[in-house]
């Protein structure tokens, strides 16, 4: 991963992009309409719970979670670094993982869109009031992780096994969000935007700084590998 695939404008795109997820956004919390429709598909799956589905919704609630976000995080970081003595490997992969899961944080308190209101679910099974609806912060970070461990295994065998079990186990998160009715499906589907937005930006930042600043960290080089940086 000391080289990653990006984009020709890994600024101006990543950037336009942005602007255009926020006022989406804002338009779907500034009308009412369009969050109706949006609410009636929580409040028809509310009616369809069942113990099983429900048991699986709530452990991927709490499996990804922020806290378990870090953990998850941090528990691939040290293993690449100190059991794969990987250095490269270990920096790059938490860099775009925790970068384009953190740049669903920047558009929740730009955009600040109500949660849905659980009073109009028939089975309310984990209300979450506030103004941080618009992205799902879970789902953002099962993308983000989807996205680094392609990245991973990009050349090797498993690049598409880890491709097609990301996206899986992404889907499957977005599914549980709205099931649970704690999003509306247009913030499950912005997610998947936002984390695709900030890792387009985050390997084109690593490309252009990422070696140099790992060769200022002498230290890393006792774990592993660290190529000079491109002259």
């Amino acid at each position: 991963m000391a080289i990653l695939p990006q984009l020709r404008h890994w600024i101006a795109l990543p950037l336009v992009f942005a602007v255009l997820i926020v006022a989406a956004g804002l338009t779907m919390r500034s009308a009412p309409a369009l969050t109706a429709a949006d609410l009636s598909v929580d409040a028809a799956l509310s009616h369809d719970h069942t113990p099983q589905l429900t048991a699986i919704a709530l452990f991927i609630n709490v499996a990804f979670s922020p806290p378990a976000g870090v953990v998850m995080i941090a528990a691939i970081c040290l293993f690449l670094l100190l059991a794969r003595r990987s250095p490269v490997n270990a920096v790059a992969t938490g860099l775009v993982a925790a970068g384009s899961w953190v740049s669903s944080e920047l558009f929740k308190l730009v955009v600040a869109r109500h949660r849905p209101d659980s009073t109009a679910l028939f089975d309310p099974l984990t209300p979450e009031p506030g103004t941080d609806s618009f992205p799902s912060g879970h789902t953002a970070l099962a993308v983000a992780l989807a996205i680094a461990l392609f990245l991973l295994a990009r050349g090797t065998g498993w690049q598409w096994p880890v491709l097609a079990m990301g996206a899986l186990v992404a889907v499957t998160v977005a599914l549980s969000r709205v099931y649970l009715g704690v999003h509306y499906p247009t913030d499950v589907a912005a997610s998947f935007l936002t984390s695709l937005t900030g890792a387009s930006f985050i390997t084109g930042l690593w490309n252009k700084y990422g070696l140099a600043a790992l060769a200022r960290l002498p230290f890393l080089a006792r774990l592993g590998p660290v190529p000079p940086p491109a002259s």
